[in-house]
């Protein structure tokens, strides 16, 4: 994985976080989680650690976003290099 890990892999394990959800925005992940559980998934609750996770999400596709048209603006015949 890339980028710095906030939460150990024993954590996510112990939060039982998914695999595909282990990623950079993790550490906002297992609160907001824990916040689900404890209000019975109320969608009115929990709504600022929901905002920051997304937050989170949003940040990392951008970053992903850019790398990509990094490479785009690398090769010369505008591929992506990953095909």
């Amino acid at each position: 994985m890339k980028g710095d890990l906030i939460v150990s892999h024993e954590e996510m394990s112990a939060a039982r976080l998914p695999l595909a959800y282990r990623d950079t925005c993790s550490h906002l992940l297992v609160p907001l989680n824990k916040c689900r559980y404890d209000t019975f998934y109320m969608p009115w609750k929990c709504e600022d650690e929901r905002h920051s996770y997304e937050k989170c999400q949003y940040v990392e596709f951008k970053k992903r976003v850019a790398k990509m048209e990094e490479l785009r603006a690398t090769k010369v015949d505008g591929r992506s290099g990953l095909n």
